[in-house]
Order: C-alpha cells, then sequence, then structure tokens
C-alpha cells in the first residue's frame, strides 16, 4: 500500500495540488486516531497503525517537497 501512496502523493506534488495531499493527510491522521483508540479493546491494530504512520510519513514528504518547490513569497517570476 506504501508504493501506492506514494504513487499518489507523487502526483499530487507534480500537479502542485496541496489541498489533495493536506486531504489525505486528515484522513490518515484521522485512520490513526480510530484505530488507536480502539486499540485498548483488546485487539492489536499494531500493524495496521504502523503502515498508516508509513503512510503519513510520506505524504509530510510529499508536503515538504510541495513547500520547496513554491516560490517564495514576494519573488519575481522569470519567464
Amino acid at each position: 500500500m506504501s508504493n501506492a501512496i506514494a504513487q499518489i502523493v507523487d502526483t499530487y506534488v507534480r500537479l502542485k495540488n496541496r489541498r489533495g495531499l493536506d486531504e489525505l493527510m486528515m484522513h490518515r491522521q484521522r485512520l490513526a486516531v480510530d484505530l488507536k483508540s480502539r486499540s485498548s479493546r483488546g485487539f492489536d491494530f499494531s500493524l495496521p497503525i504502523g503502515k498508516i504512520d508509513e503512510e503519513i510519513a510520506i505524504i509530510e514528504a510529499g508536503l515538504t517537497r510541495l513547500a520547496a518547490d513554491a516560490p517564495e513569497p514576494g519573488a519575481t517570476r522569470l519567464r
């Protein structure tokens, strides 16, 4: 699954789709919170929580790449 997320993130970065990355991040964070709250009920969700944490790290890296590619505020664009 991480490879699929990496491809999705790469596409969002290439298209400069910050909103898509933000929504993807929020969704994964909600999943992580939900699974972590269910872990106290006697089920072991450590594997899916670990995978979601990996995906969150991939999305964070994509957001960092997107921010690095963004022009500085007030910078002039050369044609």
